[in-house]
């Protein structure tokens, strides 16, 4: 089957997790200028006159489903909560089409606006709040740039904004007509959903059948890694059998995966309950946090999924993530995305397909898999390594535009010097996307800062002339010690 959509089908990126929205962007984007439109921005933290620290006055905006109903459940939390409401307005959602934003204007003390806040965060989605109502009402003016999270708790927004759940399955799914594997997908979609930034991830009893399925396919996927899969892979996944109980009998938990990857390589793992767009994936390895699933494919087919399950993170990606290179090559990717055109992210998602999803590299002469595609995929993995594929040298600007295909081994497979030679073409590639400013993470706040004037590239160069000076001080050092 050929994709059907403008850049993938639906399935690919149910294979993946995700599920492209391109088609829907017109009416399902939230947008800011690259001043960042005021109704998505975090606090002003410096009081003026319509921030509502001298008048009293207080607003929150927050989405919900539109559905009847569900605005009198919300104002009802207002109620509960004896806060006064002087101004309310609504909108259709610019991101998605079956909600509506709603700005609420508040008259109330700071420490019950703060306990409003905590009893809504419960309830609905929160998008910002102390927003003047002029500037959430009135379009800005100049280039338009697609809504992205500006910091990791935001990512909750982009986790939960699932567009086709996981319990939902294909007629042609193995488990389709089994009533009991599809309850059990119904409990994954909830743990998911539940999830937020902040939480431990929710350990899961698996259920014998499972561990059954899960022990055939890391019995069999082991064999093929010694002469197949790269050797970053090969070094982190003893470290993971170590310390995540990564073994045939037993199915790691996401928690114990999470907490080892942030001390390797600062990525961790969270819960999702079924596909995201791929500009919400993407958003996440900004962050260094990849959205994961914690189901197992169908017992009857242990070696074949039509998406990707626990099996598929839990062997393919994650021993690559603990490794701090790969690690900031995916970040290169996500990073890149964010406020980028529909266009764009296209190209990136497509990029990403055929290096995190099916790339390969060159190590010690020989061709070795890094695609956690292959990595989990015990005959596609094989047909890769083999003298009937298709390789080609990785370059973003002719592997955007190459299709990517679903249910058979792909035509072309891409291949590395190494990681670092990747991500220096990612970054070539990324100078090409147009959006009216550049992105910075800072690892302290776990936010992203625009660069868009002197002042925030003036913040960021301090910074580097601190590290500078720290690297400059321990060549002085090894100069006086070690005579080098």
């Amino acid at each position: 089957m050929q994709p059907a959509m403008m850049m993938f089908s639906s399935k690919y990126w149910a294979r993946r997790g995700m599920s492209l929205d391109s088609a829907m962007f017109d009416q399902q984007q939230q947008r800011h200028t690259g001043s960042r439109r005021s109704s998505f921005c975090p606090i002003n933290e410096k009081p003026d006159n319509e921030s509502g620290e001298e008048s009293g006055k207080t607003a929150v905006v927050f989405t919900l489903k539109n559905e009847v109903g569900c605005l009198v459940k919300a104002l009802r939390l207002f109620q509960e909560r004896r806060v006064n409401l002087n101004h309310i307005e609504s909108r259709m959602s610019k991101r998605l089409s079956n909600e509506v934003e709603i700005y609420a204007d508040c008259s109330c003390s700071k420490k019950k606006f703060n306990e409003l806040l905590q009893h809504l965060k419960d309830h609905v989605n929160i998008i910002s709040f102390n927003t003047p109502a002029h500037v959430w009402s009135t379009e800005a003016d100049g280039e338009d740039v697609p809504w992205f999270p500006m910091k990791i708790s935001e990512l909750d927004q982009c986790s939960h904004r699932v567009l086709m759940y996981g319990s939902e399955l294909d007629a042609d799914h193995p488990g389709f007509k089994d009533n009991v594997y599809r309850q059990r997908r119904k409990y994954f979609v909830e743990v998911a959903m539940n999830y937020k930034f902040g939480q431990p991830i929710p350990h899961i009893e698996y259920t014998p059948e499972e561990t059954r399925t899960w022990g055939v396919v890391f019995r069999e996927l082991t064999k093929l890694y010694p002469s197949h899969a790269c050797r970053e892979h090969l070094k982190n996944l003893p470290l993971l059998t170590k310390h995540c109980g990564y073994r045939e009998d037993n199915i790691p938990q996401l928690e114990d995966v999470s907490l080892f990857l942030r001390e390797r390589s600062g990525f961790t793992v969270r819960p999702v309950a079924g596909y995201l767009s791929p500009r919400d994936f993407l958003a996440g390895l900004a962050y260094r946090v990849f959205n994961c699933t914690q189901y197992i494919r169908h017992s009857t087919d242990p070696l074949y999924t039509p998406e990707p399950d626990t099996c598929h993170e839990l062997l393919g990606h994650v021993p690559l993530l603990a490794d701090p290179k790969f690690a900031q090559f995916s970040q290169e990717i996500g990073l890149a995305s964010l406020g980028a055109s529909d266009e764009d992210v296209q190209k990136l998602a497509t990029c990403y397909f055929f290096t995190i999803e099916f790339g390969l590299c060159k190590q010690d002469g020989q061709l070795r898999a890094y695609g956690a595609g292959l990595l989990s995929s015990i005959g596609e993995l094989r047909h890769a390594l083999s003298d009937k594929a298709c390789v080609k040298m990785f370059d973003p600007r002719t592997t955007c535009n190459q299709e990517c295909l679903i249910t058979t081994f792909q035509e072309v497979y891409f291949v590395s010097d190494s990681f670092e030679e990747a991500k220096e073409k990612m970054r070539e590639f990324a100078k090409t996307i147009k959006r009216p400013f550049s992105v910075y993470y800072d690892p302290y706040t776990q936010s992203i800062n625009l660069l868009k004037d002197t002042r925030s590239i003036e913040n960021v160069v301090q910074d580097l002339r601190s590290d500078l000076t720290t690297v400059c001080d321990a060549l002085g050092k090894m100069n006086t010690y070690l005579g080098i």
